[in-house]
């Protein structure tokens, strides 16, 4: 773990607390069922940035809407990028969060390529660090699951009025919270996928590899076209062959095979590098896998779905940590790798090695955590 409470910004925040703060038996009434991303919390951290003046204007302030222009860039332009990561309550009531530094740095490729101003990694995390030391009674104890946290939203969008075609030089950076519970709050369950061959997530040259929000939307026609089909999930391949295995509408996928290796597909420069499945990376060896990242074929998927191969798959993402996934559904045809007695012992234990680290039930060994308050 890293302690780093005294770490102090170039950004100095000003504090202005709400009046009418949530009643202690309200926050705790929202902490027994959280569900994800529905209530948030009392406080925002605000940034501002102007061409001319740069980074400016640091505060907390109350929870509450912002007043645009019809004209801001961001309705008209989707200018803006964001990221998500969680606040963890330890045993010691200390607040920790999961290596906020590799945000920072994928908020700021994210922002380089969505041509918005990059904002340095020591304000990023003190953004975190002043919102939940303000909005700390909202962060949940872990409870019967062991997975309840604050969830963290940071986010940049161009607010600027303005219609002509340019980066905007005005920007708002903005860090809101909700407490969430488990992301499955009837128990972990395999997901069924759909595969898309009508639509693609992103192409090369694309905003693939920036977490921005024209990506998730770009997701959501081939979400509801899974949904007709009772998936749970997308699968998406890259737009140019319609070969390789990408992504899910907002997880990074995993195929774990019986000789033992672990392979997820390589980085494109389409394919969102998420936090999660970086750790899963480093910690599969630790569980005795050998991984690999490479391109993946979707028929290497069905063939080794058909013969045996494949002993689990499973999606990751900051929000549900790891996933398994059962049965993969196209047009015309689905396979299913699952045999009698699957037991997704892999998932389960990489799931349980990331959760115990996050919560401060293990000893951090690999420097992870950055303590928040």
């Amino acid at each position: 773990m890293t302690d780093t409470t005294s770490t102090r910004s170039a950004l100095t925040f000003e504090v202005n607390r709400r009046s009418d703060p949530t009643p202690a038996d309200a926050i705790a009434k929202v902490h027994e069922n959280p569900g994800f991303g529905k209530t948030f919390t009392d406080h925002m951290a605000v940034i501002d940035w102007t061409s001319d003046g740069g980074w400016a204007n640091a505060r907390v302030v109350p929870y509450g809407p912002f007043q645009l222009e019809p004209a801001a860039a961001v309705l008209h332009y989707a200018q803006e990028i964001f990221e998500g990561m969680k606040a963890y309550r330890h045993a010691d009531g200390s607040i920790w969060t999961f290596r906020p530094e590799a945000n920072a740095a994928r908020f700021a490729n994210s922002a380089r390529r969505l041509a918005l101003p990059v904002l340095e990694a020591d304000d990023f995390v003190e953004s975190l660090r002043q919102l939940v030391s303000v909005d700390r009674a909202w962060v949940p104890e872990p409870g019967d699951s062991g997975e309840k946290s604050l969830y963290l939203r940071p986010f940049m969008f161009a607010s600027e009025a303005f219609l002509g075609v340019r980066p905007a030089d005005g920007i708002t950076y903005c860090v809101i919270a909700s407490p969430a519970g488990a992301y499955f709050s009837g128990g972990l369950k395999p997901v069924t996928l759909w595969l898309s061959i009508n639509y693609a997530r992103a192409g090369a040259g694309g905003t693939g590899a920036a977490k921005c929000g024209g990506n998730y939307a770009s997701s959501l026609a081939g979400q509801l076209e899974g949904i007709e089909h009772g998936c749970d999930q997308v699968v998406f391949l890259d737009s140019s062959t319609h070969t390789f295995i990408e992504e899910l509408g907002g997880m990074n996928l995993f195929i774990v095979y019986k000789d033992g290796r672990i392979v997820t597909p390589e980085l494109t420069g389409s394919i969102l590098e998420g936090v999660t499945r970086r750790s899963i990376l480093a910690l599969a060896e630790e569980v005795g896998l050998r991984p690999e990242e490479r391109s993946i074929p979707i028929q290497e998927w069905k063939d080794g779905a058909e013969s045996g191969a494949i002993a689990e798959i499973f999606a990751c993402g900051t929000a549900a940590v790891i996933t398994p996934v059962g049965e993969l559904r196209w047009e015309g045809g689905s396979c299913n790798h699952r045999r009698e007695g699957h037991d997704d012992a892999v998932a389960l234990k990489l799931r349980s090695k990331l959760l115990d680290i996050q919560y401060g039930r293990v000893e951090d060994t690999h420097g992870w955590l950055t303590r928040l308050v």
